[in-house]
């Protein structure tokens, strides 16, 4: 299987932010990483593989050296993308048919999620023996689908047009017969009883899967391409890497597109924890070990768009199959920096990997990601870098076909190198 046979079957199985960190969940297990709990003492040994996960939606792995470790090289994604998320009470009743009561989660693209067969997966929790109990769901079925309203009854379909979501964009998932049956369907599928459901995170997702397309095959277009893309590139470098004086670290955040500021968040203190956590176990000073750290922040970027080439910046324009992202701004909503630019540069010229820019126009704004949020709690040099692709908080992405294997060479190369502090500005890297 070829790297992007790979990503599209992580793709296809990453129903929901859930579902990714379950996938990695086990490819960490099966390459012989031991799993730990932030509830209860860590007693680490030298030269061992771990991972922490939190709210099964967020992971962190990493491998110890020595006592005596120079620093932390840390790359880090999201696992979370723009969906429809189920809320409470979820059935409507009405006009005859039965619609699910759902939610815009994250700034998405609305229009492609009409007339698409969906689904609906997440987890629900339920109670047993006294224990509350997280269980993994994917109704693996055509459920439901948006309908568009017919241009004959919205003659300015095709003009501006602006999405209502409470009103426009509720799924029907069966006429009035269906009435009290989602659930149920749930339940069913989980192997449970409906009554035993006491509190759940259900998405919406859609049902086509990924593809390689193109005239020489040159194109990737799958669900979740943003982040999921790189969080992959990111574990396989990882697991391919060999070991230097660093200490180095797989971060999967969640709720990246919604600001980050959940439990689980990169303005959370997962990271945090965990690094002070591995600091104490070999007496190690955090501040210390700090300076001599580094994070890549990888989060896809905006590919140039064949149509509207007006939208970019003049001159740094990224091209799909042309390499990864560098991504800067003035007002640091983007971590890179020029000292981060360098590093990151060094390294990819090491290994043969190419680099592109990319910023917005500067009439225009951009959003921000998880490296600048992730700084607020441990301050360490960030570059901010992605994968260009299309169609950004679409349900369906599109990316190019070479540009994961570049990122996967650049992180392999990435965690096998450390990171030197020698003060007054100047660092090594080896």
């Amino acid at each position: 299987m070829n790297v992007n046979e790979e990503l599209l079957s992580f793709l296809n199985q990453s129903y929901t932010a859930f579902h990714a960190v379950g996938y990695v969940r086990n490819v960490l297990k099966g390459n012989g990483y031991e799993e730990i709990t932030e509830g209860k003492c860590w007693d680490l040994k030298e030269n061992a593989k771990y991972f922490v996960v939190r709210n099964e939606s967020s992971v962190i792995a990493f491998r110890t050296v020595s006592k005596d470790f120079s620093g932390f090289m840390i790359g880090a994604s999201h696992s979370d993308s723009p969906a429809f998320k189920v809320k409470e009470n979820p059935e409507i009743i009405e006009n005859g048919y039965v619609k699910l009561n759902v939610e815009g989660y994250g700034g998405m693209l609305m229009g492609p999620w009409l007339d698409r067969p969906l689904s609906v997966a997440g987890r629900v929790i339920v109670q047993q023996d006294g224990r509350f109990l997280t269980k993994l769901v994917n109704v693996d079925r055509d459920l439901c689908m948006i309908p568009n309203l017919a241009i004959h009854m919205d003659r300015d379909a095709n003009k501006d047009h602006t999405w209502n979501a409470q009103t426009d964009l509720l799924p029907i998932i069966g006429d009035a017969t269906a009435k009290g049956r989602f659930m149920k369907i749930v339940a069913e599928t989980a192997g449970i009883k409906e009554e035993d459901i006491i509190g759940h995170d259900l998405f919406l997702y859609v049902r086509e899967q990924g593809s390689i397309w193109g005239a020489d095959q040159e194109y990737l277009s799958a669900p979740h391409l943003d982040d999921l893309q790189c969080g992959f590139a990111d574990l396989q470098g990882f697991l391919q890497s060999s070991q230097s004086d660093s200490i180095p670290m797989l971060v999967i955040f969640d709720n990246e597109e919604v600001g980050s500021s959940t439990k689980q968040g990169a303005d959370s203190s997962f990271l945090e924890d965990t690094l002070q956590r591995i600091a104490k176990a070999f007496n190690k000073d955090l501040s210390v070990a700090a300076a001599s750290s580094f994070m890549v922040s990888a989060d896809n970027a905006h590919a140039v768009h064949p149509n509207h080439p007006e939208k970019a910046d003049p001159v740094n324009q990224p091209h799909m199959n042309q390499g990864i992202v560098l991504k800067f701004n003035a007002n640091q909503h983007y971590t890179t920096d020029g000292i981060s630019a360098a590093v990151f540069r060094s390294l990819c010229r090491s290994v043969n990997v190419p680099l592109q820019v990319f910023t917005n126009r500067s009439d225009a704004k951009g959003g921000s990601t998880l490296g600048n949020i992730s700084n607020t709690h441990v301050s360490l040099n960030t570059v901010d870098i992605g994968l260009p692709q299309l169609a950004m908080h679409s349900p369906y992405e599109t990316a190019g076909t070479k540009d994961t294997q570049y990122l996967i060479t650049a992180m392999k190369e990435f965690y096998s190198r450390s990171l030197h502090d020698e003060g007054q500005g100047s660092y090594q890297l080896k």
